[in-house]
């Protein structure tokens, strides 16, 4: 196994405190937005086998059956399929939805078509992968996620009393659901900016006053007030308003998979995701909104958020989706208790949040579980994280919190 070397992106929308009290370390005053695991050309984690540190992407391109196992690069090719984050949100981030596997292919192949460059600011498709993402709460976590059912929907917004937002309630009050949903929202989008930055602004007033008084919505009054205070004017305001607020307790989770619009708005989590670039932003960015797109690819279904708590599965938490390319899984160590063997047939990135798990690689020869020594191994602080590969046993021991990430093959 390997100690992984990480980057911490400074987005601007990051907290200043979160990953540095995880880490351990001073904060700088800047923020830190998403520190990467993983394979992910953009910033790969790096390793050191005794030459000095190197990338691990190219430790994988170099011998990707040796890293990723047959099966895996059989299923996925030579790469590591998954990205897993650390993500830390201090102020709202853009509100999106990603493609799924064959609008992704189609998008990307038009656009290379076309010659649009790969970097230009107007580009939907940096590559053509779907983009299903987890995210795990370490914290209360804050989030948008999926469509309210119509009528709840306009419940919210006439409870605003805005006269402008009238006619959006009448359409969620008459239409079909999937009719309903597309038709205010493309209406939404696609309003002359004036008028409905406008509109937005007293929707902002009155939801911050609604928020003050208490009653059913107010967290959800609350969110979006935030929303207008960081994004004055923006029409993902409104947007944001059909969708579902979602408040998760740690340990709890989002699946966030094609079509469904989302936002994380504030918290600490262990984000884990197919590898791909491809967002559609619905708002709440000055990045570039690409309406008859987005339309193209948003899932016009409502429903609740769908939060997840883990399933144990012979003591192993484990966060189950639909999705092979990556698979998430949680351990609580315990001191005292014998090391517990972990599966060796897929590539593995193990990271811990809490407390001391303590990493072994198990004798040839030995038991599963077993071990020679409390001094043995490595130990993983919070924050800290190993990259595993395909055919390594390893045990863990300890007393504290590890996530597993590898693939389903």
């Amino acid at each position: 196994m390997d100690r992984l070397a990480n980057t911490v992106r400074p987005y601007a929308w990051g907290s200043t405190t979160a990953l540095p009290e995880l880490l351990g370390t001073a904060p700088t005053g800047e923020p830190q937005a998403e520190m990467w695991l993983g394979a992910h050309p953009g910033a790969p984690s790096r390793i050191d086998r005794g030459a000095g540190p190197v990338s691990l992407a190219e430790v994988i391109d170099a011998a990707p059956e040796a890293e990723l196992g047959a099966d895996t690069v059989r299923a996925f090719g030579p790469r590591l399929p998954f990205l897993l984050k650390l993500l830390a949100a201090g102020s709202p981030l853009s509100l999106q939805v990603h493609p799924d596997r064959t609008q992704a292919a189609e998008g990307f192949a038009d656009e290379e078509r076309r010659g649009i460059p790969i970097d230009a600011g107007h580009r939907n498709y940096k590559d053509a992968n779907h983009k299903p993402e987890l995210i795990v709460a370490l914290t209360p976590f804050d989030g948008l996620c999926g469509f309210r059912h119509p009528a709840q929907a306009a419940d919210l917004l006439e409870g605003l009393g805005v006269d402008d937002l009238k006619p959006y309630v009448d359409i969620l009050r008459a239409s079909p659901e999937e009719d309903a949903l597309r038709e205010v929202l493309t209406a939404v989008l696609s309003a002359e900016h004036h008028a409905i930055a406008g509109t937005v602004e007293r929707a902002a007033v009155a939801a911050d006053q609604l928020a003050a008084k208490g009653g059913p919505h107010a967290d959800a009054y609350a969110a979006y007030a935030v929303l207008a205070h960081h994004y004055p004017g923006d029409p993902g305001v409104l947007a944001a308003m059909l969708l579902n607020h979602v408040q998760l307790q740690p340990g709890e989770a989002l699946f966030l998979g094609a079509g469904i619009p989302h936002a994380y708005l504030g918290g600490l989590g262990v984000e884990l995701m197919a590898n791909s670039d491809n967002v559609l932003r619905c708002g709440l960015t000055p990045k570039h909104v690409d309406v008859p797109e987005l339309l193209r690819v948003v899932r016009f279904e409502a429903g609740d958020a769908g939060v997840l708590r883990p399933e144990d599965v012979n003591g192993e938490e484990v966060y189950e989706t639909p999705i092979d390319e990556f698979r998430l899984s949680r351990f609580a160590t315990a001191p005292g208790a014998a090391p517990r063997a972990l599966p060796s047939r897929t590539p593995q990135i193990l990271l811990c949040t809490a407390g001391t798990v303590r990493l072994r690689e198990a004798d040839a020869g030995a038991e599963a579980g077993a071990g020679d020594g409390a001094d043995a191994g490595l130990a993983l602080a919070p924050g800290e994280s190993v990259f595993v590969p395909a055919g390594e046993r390893i045990t863990l021991s300890g007393d504290g919190t590890l996530f597993r990430a590898t693939v389903v093959v």
